[in-house]
C-alpha cells in the first residue's frame, strides 16, 4: 500500500471518528465534564487510537473539548460568556434578515414554518431537546433565508454556526424555554402574515432571541 494511500484510509478513519464523537457530544451522550478515554473510544468504534486522537485534536480546536492535567481530555462545558455574545449578536442581525425577509415570504413558506412549528409542539410531550433544537433551526431559516442582503445572511449563518459549535442544545438546560418559545413563533407567523412593519416584525423577533438567552443566563446563576 502507498503512502498516499495510508494516508486516504487513516483520513478516512479520522473523519469517522471525528463525526461520532462529535455526534455523542452534541446529543448529549458524552455530557461537560465526561472523560474521553481514547483506547475506549477507539474499542467503541472499531478503529485504532490514532484516528480516535485526530478527532480528539480537531474538536479541541473547535471548543468542543478541552485537556486538563492529570486528567486528559473531556467535554467542555458551554462557555457562558461566548454563548452571551453569540445570542446578543444574533437577535440582532436575525432580527434584521427577518424585518427584510418578511415582505418575500410567500404563504407557502408561511405554511412550511407552521408544519415546523407544529412538529416543535408535537416534540413538547416526549421532549428530545437536539431534536427540538435541529426544528428550531429549520423553523427559523424560513424566516431569514429570503434576506435580499447577502452580508446581513452570512452573518446570521455565522452566528447560529457558532451556536452549533458552543453545542448550544440550550432547551436541555431551560426546557421550559421551549413551550414558550413555540407560542413566540406563531405569533411571529401572525405579524409576517398580517404584513405588519419591519420594524415590528424585527423587535419581536430579537424578543424571542433575546428571551431564550435570559432564561438561560438565569437558570446559570
Amino acid at each position: 500500500m502507498t503512502d498516499t494511500a495510508v494516508e486516504s484510509k487513516t483520513g478516512s478513519k479520522s473523519e469517522q471518528a471525528y463525526a461520532a464523537v462529535k455526534a455523542r457530544i452534541v446529543e448529549g451522550t458524552y455530557t461537560p465534564g465526561y472523560r474521553l478515554v481514547l483506547a475506549k473510544i477507539a474499542e467503541d468504534l472499531g478503529v485504532s487510537v490514532v484516528p480516535v486522537r485526530e478527532a480528539i485534536r480537531r474538536l479541541e480546536a473547535e471548543g468542543l473539548v478541552k485537556f486538563e492535567r492529570n486528567v486528559g481530555a473531556t467535554v467542555s462545558g458551554i462557555d457562558p460568556i461566548e454563548y452571551l455574545y453569540t445570542m446578543q449578536t444574533l437577535s440582532i442581525v436575525e432580527g434584521a434578515a427577518t424585518a427584510l425577509s418578511a415582505p418575500l415570504i410567500d404563504p407557502e413558506a408561511i405554511a412550511r414554518a407552521r408544519a415546523v412549528n407544529e412538529e416543535m409542539r408535537e416534540c413538547l410531550e416526549h421532549f428530545d431537546p437536539v431534536r427540538f433544537t435541529a426544528l428550531n433551526q429549520d423553523f427559523h431559516s424560513v424566516l431569514f433565508e429570503h434576506c435580499p442582503n447577502p452580508h446581513i445572511l452570512d452573518l446570521v449563518h455565522r452566528g447560529w454556526n457558532r451556536l452549533a459549535s458552543l453545542r448550544a442544545s440550550t432547551f436541555r438546560f431551560i426546557p421550559g424555554r421551549a413551550r414558550e418559545s413555540v407560542e413566540e413563533h406563531e405569533a411571529l407567523l401572525q405579524l409576517i402574515e398580517a404584513g405588519e412593519d419591519a420594524d415590528t416584525i424585527e423587535k419581536a423577533a430579537r424578543r424571542h432571541r433575546t428571551a431564550t438567552l435570559d432564561a438561560y443566563l438565569a437558570q446559570a446563576k
